[in-house]
């Protein structure tokens, strides 16, 4: 008797041990697959940025969307991973009330001159999560990107996909984006889907560059009525949207902890990243009703195309700080109200004489400050952590939360490119822009059958 005991109780170390394996792969491949279904997110920002330029910018404008990937992802190495672990409650850098949080634990975790960053055939976690967030950052400059072509220049534009990729945007996710981070401490704030520490901070750290960078010549005319300067190719731009938001699903998978593993918040069911219950299946529900949403009230309001597939996308972030929260009809509603206020926000912004060639400030920024207050109006009282006696979601938190976000993009987005254009590194010369970007800063020509032996297209003031 006792043998056969000793022996089943083998049997079930060897049958725990082969679970926790096949958990530990699971959960490691969720997170792989992530990365890339969200690089389809910059396949589709490639294509939705060249077909929104004139064809004498097209690859100009899609070679400092690739160096801009290619550059953060270093840079997040060596520096953006580690603010997420050390600055969760503040500059201070203390541990917060969970512990995984602060120098020590940062540097434990996330140095790049550590173990940890580096192939560990015992660590299945840390590469694929590095990856997954280094996807975030490289959104929010891809965000960026598409506001500002036909006039920036390549190396001006890559300082500033750099510090908001790498420095700005992931120190809002350590305030509002972790379970330690003091925005989510002391003011209950939720945001599963980044609306705010993502997109917000992206669209007003792009509104701050758009100040100093100025309009594109004959954007404006002297009376301070604006020329609609189109792009070259509106089917391109509706692909590039419509791949922004497959890569979607990508981003919002990696915004859910998979259960099971020891840095899991318990076992049986996904959680956010603040410890709370969710599931896919709820998810899938209110990503579609964003998705549609946005899309009928763009194209309510505006019967443009282009609009009308930007409010798909905005419907998304709409309801992607409550998407773990949301009954699908008032996900619904949510979404529609978002899509109704992008064009309205697009067209003020213009009215300011601010030339934002793709609506970014209206499309992250406002909707992305709209999808945070949103969950302060609709899941008001639902916890925001688990931890016994945390604090709850309010309408003041998430105020609060946007208004964070909102000074955290705009104050850098604003100096660092001041001071790029007090250097000369911001804007290409006039001389440059009239020809056309692809001939001064591309060896090769976008479409040389066609264009090649033409003169470049004029803007309205030529």
């Amino acid at each position: 008797m006792e043998e056969q005991i000793a022996a089943l109780t083998a049997e079930l170390a060897v049958l725990k041990d082969s679970l926790a394996g096949l958990n530990r792969t699971t959960a490691e491949t969720f997170y792989w697959l992530t990365i890339p279904l969200m690089v389809l997110i910059h396949a589709g920002f490639l294509s939705y940025e060249m077909g929104a330029s004139r064809a004498k910018n097209a690859l100009a404008s899609g070679i400092k969307n690739i160096l801009a990937f290619a550059f953060i992802i270093p840079t997040f190495y060596y520096a953006g991973w580690f603010i997420y672990w050390a600055f969760p409650t503040g500059f201070s850098m203390t541990p917060g009330p969970i512990g995984t949080s602060g120098w020590d634990y940062a540097v434990a975790v996330a140095s790049p001159v550590g173990t940890a960053m580096g192939p560990n055939v015992a660590d299945s976690a840390t590469g694929v999560f590095f990856g997954a967030f280094a996807m975030f950052a490289a959104t929010t400059a891809s965000i960026m990107s598409g506001s500002l072509i036909e006039r920036i220049r390549i190396v001006g534009f890559t300082i500033l996909a750099i510090v908001l990729g790498s420095f700005v945007w992931i120190l809002g996710a350590a305030w509002g984006w972790h379970a330690d981070g003091w925005l989510v401490t002391a003011f209950g704030y939720h945001d599963f889907g980044a609306s705010g520490v993502v997109h917000a901070i992206a669209g007003f750290f792009t509104l701050g560059v758009l100040i100093n960078l100025g309009a594109r010549i004959g954007k404006f005319n002297p009376d301070g009525s604006a020329n609609a300067i189109a792009g070259h190719s509106m089917p391109a731009a509706l692909v590039g949207l419509m791949l922004i938001i497959a890569g979607f699903w990508g981003f919002l998978m990696g915004c859910v902890i998979f259960p099971g593993e020891p840095w899991s918040w318990g076992t049986g069911i996904f959680h956010t990243i603040y410890g709370t219950p969710v599931t896919l299946s709820a998810m899938t529900f209110n990503i579609l009703m964003g998705f549609a949403g946005g899309a009928i009230a763009a194209w309510v309001m505006t019967h443009d195309p282009f609009w009308m597939m930007s409010g798909a996308l905005g419907g998304i972030i709409s309801v992607a700080a409550g998407l773990d929260l949301y009954w699908p009809p008032m996900a619904f509603v949510i979404a529609m109200i978002g899509g109704a206020i992008m064009p309205l926000v697009a067209g003020y912004v213009e009215k300011l004489r601010i030339d934002d060639a793709v609506g970014a400030v209206a499309l992250h920024g406002v909707v992305g400050l709209w999808g945070v207050i949103a969950v302060g109006i609709f899941a008001s009282g639902y916890p925001a952590l688990t931890a016994e006696g945390a604090p709850v979601i309010t309408l003041y938190g998430q105020v609060v939360g946007a208004l964070v976000m909102a000074a955290l993009g705009f104050i850098p987005g604003y100096l660092v490119s001041l001071a790029l254009k007090k250097l000369g590194l911001l804007r290409v010369p006039e001389a440059a822009e009239i020809l056309g970007l692809d001939k001064v800063k591309v060896p090769v020509e976008a479409y040389p059958e066609f264009l090649g032996a033409r003169p470049a297209p004029a803007t309205p003031a030529e």
